[in-house]
């Protein structure tokens, strides 16, 4: 046989090593379980309060913050769904759609966090027993927005690197499901605070690349580096709320909205 045709054969009789991997099972997960965690989490305050006969949500800004984060997960929903089913021209389209959303949620979140946190100052009975102030607590919700920003604003970036883009997506998601986790009714996470609602939700960023990565065979870098940045800055954010600079800070920020 001449050598050209042994070649061929082997080929042919060889298994692809370098076949694509789909990462459609990531995201169609993803699409799964984030929205799952948001209802469990606001659930009785907010999408099915007409049945726990919560108390009204306290302010406007709060009703916009509901309004704004349930159109993100949405718009994750239907992007995921788009890609699974290869519209990807309009996918693309939407994506100017989520570029707006994505402002909207950290100027909505900031806005949130430091409205609450003055409506907590200014009516100190608000406060349980043993948790931490209003303004030493400001710092999660705004570093929620910063690494937000940070991830939405490299994920655009990245646009064109596909590969980098998406998980860099997934992880601003993920980012925001510390407040549902934190609202999610089970005694160890209501009295677990930071420790739990910060751990179980880090599970969830590191089952997702640990799924992604034993399918590919390897830590794709937007999610050690993604990843990083979101583990990281939860203590740093835990360690600085306590600082002069940043109570300083944090009450600058709530005087502006008194």
């Amino acid at each position: 046989m001449p050598f050209g045709e042994i070649v061929y054969v082997t080929m042919a009789s060889t298994p692809n090593l370098h076949r694509r991997v789909s990462d459609r099972p990531l995201y169609i997960l993803a699409a799964i379980v984030i929205p799952l965690i948001v209802l469990a989490g606001f659930a009785r305050t907010y999408y099915l309060k007409g049945l726990f006969a919560t108390p009204p949500l306290p302010n406007l800004i709060v009703q916009i913050h509901g309004v704004v984060m349930t159109a993100w997960v949405v718009l994750f929903i239907v992007q995921v769904t788009l890609v699974a089913r290869r519209r990807t021209k309009l996918h693309q389209q939407l994506g100017i759609v989520g570029a707006v959303l994505a402002a909207l949620v950290f100027i909505v979140g900031i806005l949130t966090g430091i409205y609450g946190a003055a409506r907590f100052v200014n009516n100190t009975s608000l406060t349980p027993p043993g948790a931490p102030s209003p303004l030493s607590f400001l710092i999660i919700p705004l570093g929620d927005m910063v690494v937000f920003a940070i991830l939405i604003s490299a994920a655009l970036y990245y646009r064109k690197r596909l590969d980098i883009h998406k998980r860099l997506m997934l992880l601003a998601a993920i980012n925001l499901l510390v407040p549902a986790v934190a609202r999610i009714p089970l005694s160890f996470i209501v009295n677990g605070g930071p420790l739990a609602f910060f751990g179980l939700a880090d599970l969830v960023l590191v089952g997702f690349v640990v799924f992604d990565t034993i399918r590919h065979k390897r830590l794709h870098p937007a999610f050690l580096w993604g990843g990083l940045l979101i583990i990281l800055m939860q203590p740093a954010r835990i360690l600085f709320a306590g600082t002069h600079a940043w109570l300083s800070f944090a009450v600058a920020l709530v005087r502006l909205v008194q």
